[in-house]
């Protein structure tokens, strides 16, 4: 992915080396199925933990506070961290293009916020178990730079426009937010039987992949930064991502019921639907919804 000479955002809180979050008690076999589905592009993974925490699983709990550590980043992070950095000033770009363009409004950017192990946000407290996630609270993306090694390591997801994939989708979910659906889909969910909660989840993922391909689209256009092998590596992450994927990983077997993102196929179609198109309609935008779950 060419980035050379880019800008990088201002929208960032850098907060590695802090200390911080609080996560409580979980058996290993629950991380792990936890861990890998939402340490893999997790949509909003701190909705999901919390409305399990409220069903007695005590995930998550909110307060504490952060304290500086002696902390000193590779020279390999620091490269990660600029990078991210570029990767959200270029979606701070696209959407108020795009914002402006195709809805005749103006976008108001997330900050972004780098962690180490744990951090406080307003949605609560959480670990790096969790993987990059949104607060719709504090309309913040928070990022523990280790997860990109994690991804390569454990899920052989590598490639920047992958990295990239994997900011954009979570800025995916703040676009959600500032149009009023990540709020309507949350209430469904909450007013919904588990099953039904989780398909109502896996609308709401897809649509963050397909709108991390909308930014990848016009990502393209403006700055011709993509080829087709950025492309390939986009799709191979995809893949690895998937509900089926992950669960099969996990435990050797999937319960379809309990998928909360997507299988791979559903993840790969959405994201290049987003490729290939770049259109924020209504219309475009509404079909994820209106699709019965079974053609998704």
């Amino acid at each position: 992915m060419r980035m050379d000479g880019r800008r990088t955002s201002s929208n960032v809180d850098d907060r590695r080396g802090m200390s911080g979050g609080k996560a409580v008690g979980m058996g290993l076999g629950g991380l792990i199925i936890i861990g890998l589905i939402t340490w893999a592009l997790g949509g909003n993974p701190l909705s999901v933990l919390q409305q399990m925490g409220a069903d007695g699983g005590g995930l998550l709990t909110g307060g504490g506070t952060e304290t500086a550590q002696d902390y000193q980043p590779t020279a390999q992070e620091e490269a990660l961290a600029e990078f991210s950095k570029q990767i959200l000033a270029s979606t701070e770009d696209v959407w108020t293009k795009v914002f402006r363009e195709q809805l005749n409004a103006e976008y108001e950017p997330p900050k972004m916020v780098l962690f180490t192990s744990s951090v406080q946000t307003g949605c609560g407290g959480a670990t790096a178990s969790v993987g990059p996630f949104y607060c719709s609270a504090d309309k913040a993306l928070y990022i523990d730079l280790s997860f990109f090694s994690e991804m390569k390591q454990k899920l052989g997801a590598d490639g920047e426009f992958a990295y990239a994939y994997v900011i954009a989708h979570e800025v995916g979910h703040h676009v959600e937010n500032l149009l009023g659906i990540l709020g309507q889909v949350h209430q469904k969910m909450q007013s919904s039987n588990q099953t039904t909660a989780n398909q109502w989840s896996v609308r709401l993922e897809l649509q963050a992949d397909y709108l991390a391909g909308v930014w990848g689209h016009h990502e393209s256009k403006m700055f011709n930064s993509i080829d087709n092998q950025d492309i390939r590596n986009a799709i191979n992450c995809s893949k690895v991502i998937g509900d089926d994927y992950l669960q099969k990983k996990s435990q050797g077997y999937t319960v379809p019921d309990a998928f909360t993102h997507g299988t791979s196929a559903q993840r790969e179609k959405w994201l290049m639907n987003g490729l290939r198109s770049g259109n924020i309609s209504q219309k475009t935008l509404s079909e994820i919804y209106n699709l019965p779950y079974s053609q998704l």
